[in-house]
């Protein structure tokens, strides 16, 4: 008998993925983008909140580009979200450090 006869979840690691996740994935980007897009365009905002809206726009266009483009929510991908938080901390604390540091 062959190993491959039986199927273990080794062999069941990757899905198969329909194009209409790739094709919702698609469509939710370019709304998300368009949104951004339409809060400069309108011009009546606050600029204070449109820099904190297309800031939180970014983090959601970033997170959802990672998980479904770069297929972050599959398994085996733990030390990539690891070094991504990482460096995300990393540049957090770097920015707020030279904010502090030029209004001190």
């Amino acid at each position: 008998m062959s190993s491959h006869s039986h199927a273990t979840p080794a062999n069941k690691r990757h899905k198969v993925e329909s194009p209409k996740n790739h094709y919702l994935s698609y469509i939710i980007s370019i709304l998300l983008t368009m949104l951004a897009f339409a809060a400069v365009l309108y011009g009546g905002l606050d600029r204070s909140f449109l820099i904190m809206f297309l800031v939180g726009l970014g983090i959601v266009q970033s997170i959802f580009q990672l998980t479904y483009w770069m297929h972050m929510k599959e398994r085996g991908h733990l030390f990539p979200i690891i070094g991504i938080l990482f460096g995300a901390f990393v540049a957090v604390t770097a920015v707020a450090a030279a904010v502090y540091w030029m209004w001190w």
